[in-house]
């Protein structure tokens, strides 16, 4: 097996083939002057099962670009298998033709990836109205989670606190719910009402008892913060005694991290996407899930 590193998860992909004893390469990835992408396999594709490794994050565009340059090439190579592992994946929200004239980019990446790719892993995918990943994709479709590896950090780190898991929203209801189960704390899961993309409004389920008690928040991804930020503000009128916030991927967009922090709250994501906070490393998840295939 060959695992190429692509320009947003590089560290990872090392990782993963130090952890499953293969080859490892880089990708050469650049832009000609008028901004036109240039990607060349580094290392011998011919006769190898090809494993490229990205993060779609910042540049998405680029990266997507990169990654269909790169499986196409690798096939064409000569490759026996080509997979795309993405610590994080893009364009999962349009899944619909919302309002006339919409492209369905979910759709569209989805084909993008069947002609470029023999397999896709994906590691928590923020689906939305597609239930697994087989609805979008005809190739093989692997989705994975990090989440045992966010229940084991909580009880390595936080359970003499005895905490309470709280999911902000209904998206967040399996992914708060398996974690509380696995340690075996008790867990609430908030209903929210989006107004538009940065004006969110939440409340409580159900009723619960918070006051005094150590609360973490668990969800699979925050990118502006607003849904987190106003569960913040939900359980500090509770009188709650201390707020951590724990995700997959941190993207962090418009200072999401810094404001989150304003309010007395630690934050830990993973490193599927490289962020300041990311103390989660979920290459060992990835490649025992790759030994197993």
């Amino acid at each position: 097996m060959l695992i190429i590193g692509c320009s947003g998860a590089s560290g990872i992909a090392r990782n993963i083939a130090k952890k499953i004893e293969c080859r490892f390469s880089q990708i050469c990835s650049n832009k000609f002057p008028d901004g036109e992408s240039y990607v060349r396999l580094m290392a011998n594709a011919r006769n190898e099962d090809v494993v490229l490794v990205q993060s779609f994050y910042g540049e998405i565009n680029d990266k997507l670009i990169e990654v269909i340059f790169a499986g196409y090439t690798a096939m064409d190579l000569g490759a026996k298998k080509v997979t795309l592992i993405a610590t994080y994946f893009p364009y999962m929200r349009q899944d619909n033709r919302f309002n006339s004239g919409e492209a369905i980019s979910t759709e569209i990446v989805a084909k993008l990836m069947n002609g470029c790719f023999d397999r896709i892993v994906i590691l928590d995918p923020h689906l939305h109205r597609k239930k697994k990943l087989s609805d979008l994709y005809e190739i093989d479709a692997l989705k994975i989670t990090a989440y045992p590896l966010i229940a084991d950090y909580i009880k390595r780190n936080f359970m003499k606190d005895n905490p309470v898991i709280i999911g902000p929203d209904e998206e967040s209801y399996k992914w708060a719910q398996t974690t509380a189960e696995q340690i075996g704390c008790e867990y609430s899961i908030l209903e929210k009402k989006r107004h538009d993309a940065r004006n969110v409004e939440v409340k409580f389920k159900k009723k619960i008892s918070l006051k005094g008690r150590n609360v973490i928040i668990v969800d699979d991804m925050i990118s502006t913060g607003h849904t987190v930020i106003e569960t913040i503000k939900k359980l500090k009128a509770l009188k709650v005694k201390s707020i951590k916030c724990i995700c997959i991927h941190g993207i962090f967009i418009e200072d999401a991290l810094k404001k989150i922090k304003s309010y007395g709250v630690e934050v830990i994501a993973s490193n599927s996407i490289p962020n300041p906070v990311g103390k989660i490393d979920v290459s060992w998840i990835v490649a025992t899930r790759m030994q197993e295939l």
